[in-house]
């Protein structure tokens, strides 16, 4: 199954899928597009879940759990990675924002019934401790910020944390940086602006950022603390099932 993408994303990427060497349970577009502020040379992002044949979990010859491809099609730069399905759940259930965030893409390039019950099975993943993902993430993007001074770092450092406390308080993930604004500095859209003018590029003096990004730390962290999300994961057996049943499928 497909899904109608955005104009603006090439009209061949739901092709993609159907070229690669194992079925692809889904693909959704991640990266800069699903973040709110690509740029006109962004690269495309693929992200998904791959299953593998039953013979190639079970015996001598194993396949791969990660494939990873990058090619440019028609001008356009794309990036793609997809897991096995097990390997996926495992990362699912070990707090891994990346991948909840390529699950529940709006972005979809290609579905399934696999992918539909990954999506039901996303609400059990969440937890309070998804903060310690996003404050980590953050905290290598400033670093990266401090050393480069380029727009995307400190773009990607406000993007997670503001992610991060929405899903706390909220319950909800949201990867979108534009639909987070309220929980950032009101330069933010000035900056998503300048972003998608270029992919690299130096960021416009903010001289604020190093308090707004430690206030913004702070509250993650006390959001994290105060969450109603639980403090781990429902959906092992769910998962669990899942995977067992596609592979024998």
């Amino acid at each position: 199954m497909t899904a109608t993408l955005p104009a603006w994303l090439p009209a061949w990427l739901p092709r993609v899928p159907g070229e690669q060497p194992h079925p692809v349970a889904f693909a959704t577009v991640s990266g800069a597009h699903l973040y709110g502020f690509p740029s006109a040379d962004s690269d495309v992002d693929l992200r998904g879940v791959h299953v593998l044949p039953a013979e190639l979990v079970v015996g001598l010859r194993t396949g791969p759990e990660t494939l990873e491809r990058t090619w440019t099609r028609e001008g356009v730069e794309v990036d793609l990675v997809t897991h096995d399905l097990a390997k996926f759940c495992r990362l699912l259930l070990r707090r891994n924002g990346y991948v909840l965030e390529q699950l529940l893409s709006p972005l979809v390039v290609t579905s399934s019934p696999v992918h539909e019950e990954l999506v039901a099975l996303a609400p059990g993943c969440l937890t309070r401790h998804h903060a310690k993902h996003y404050l980590g993430f953050a905290r290598t993007q400033w670093r990266l910020f401090g050393r480069t001074g380029e727009l995307k770092p400190l773009l990607y450092t406000f993007r997670v944390l503001a992610t991060g406390l929405h899903l706390m308080r909220a319950g909800e993930l949201e990867a979108d940086l534009t639909r987070l604004y309220a929980y950032g500095p009101a330069y933010l859209p000035d900056l998503v602006a300048a972003k998608r003018e270029a992919e690299h590029g130096a960021a416009p003096p903010v001289p604020a950022a190093g308090d707004d990004v430690a206030r913004m730390t702070a509250e993650l962290e006390a959001a994290s603390e105060a969450s109603a999300l639980p403090a781990v994961a429902t959906a092992h057996d769910g998962l669990h099932d899942l995977v067992v049943r596609a592979r024998l499928g």
